[in-house]
């Protein structure tokens, strides 16, 4: 059995990828693997648990190249589709492993039902439909997942309420725009921090690299890495080089350890 905390980073990009479709971007037309990013999601591995947060449009493809066969659990961060439009993909864990938990606010799981109706029909639902266990919690529920306890922590992504993870000393926040002091003292004291950092210019919904530096100064992880990255932050390598110590951009497959 591994008892090592592991987090790989199944995806870094924003909403569209890198390459953005048609884009002639010097980004988007790179060759560093780590200029190419899928839509953000991270896989979480101790003993014999494998755990996914937000299971986005690549959800299939990350799950592949990790050669992941088990998943206990999804945690969702929020409804948009970039974070949850790979749903129809946990077929394959349901047909091993019988339905699927989920972890997320009720908002998610509504608003999720309206858009995949075939998946939460209570009547008639079609025998290869995917299948998930509902389970409701907000910035207050603490939970349980293969025996380590989970700390929902609320942040604002504009004006919708998104949902962050702190387990033991690791914490992962994404679309993050504002957020309230009785959040940020649940981050306070984690080792390991995973921030959104869009880019260098301010953007209404997402911390820009500006206001992510001035976040990680209140909370002061040992070490922290971006993610949700626009093609417009610049190349990985040079980006790299300006940040500070123990500040880095994630990329696509990195693997840490809590």
């Amino acid at each position: 059995m591994n008892s090592t905390f592991t987090v790989t980073f199944l995806g870094t990009g924003t909403s569209q990828g890198i390459p953005v479709i048609g884009s002639d971007h010097p980004v988007c037309k790179s060759t560093d693997p780590k200029d190419k990013r899928l839509r953000v999601s991270v896989l979480l591995r101790w003993d014999d648990y494998t755990f996914v947060i937000d299971c986005g449009p690549d959800f299939r493809q990350q799950m592949l190249r990790e050669n992941v066969s088990k998943v206990d659990a999804i945690l969702l961060t929020h409804e948009h589709s970039d974070h949850t439009a790979g749903l129809d993909d946990i077929r394959p864990f349901n047909f091993k492993q019988g339905n699927m938990p989920f972890y997320s606010h009720k908002r998610v799981f509504e608003s999720l039902r309206d858009r995949f109706a075939y998946i939460f029909a209570t009547e008639n639902k079609y025998p290869g439909a995917p299948s998930i266990e509902q389970i409701e919690i907000d910035k207050n529920t603490l939970f349980v997942i293969g025996g380590k306890k989970v700390i929902p922590i609320e942040a604002f992504h504009d004006k919708l309420p998104v949902l962050g993870f702190r387990v033991e000393d690791f914490t992962y926040l994404t679309d993050v725009k504002t957020i309230s002091e009785e959040e940020i003292e649940k981050v306070k004291g984690t080792k390991i921090l995973v921030i959104n950092a869009l880019r260098e210019e301010p953007h209404y919904s997402h911390f820009n690299i500006s206001e992510a530096l001035d976040f990680v100064e209140k909370v002061k992880p040992k070490k922290t890495y971006f993610t949700h990255i626009s093609h417009v932050m610049g190349f990985h390598k040079e980006v790299e080089k300006r940040l500070p110590k123990n500040v880095h951009l994630a990329y696509d497959t990195l693997t840490i350890k809590i």
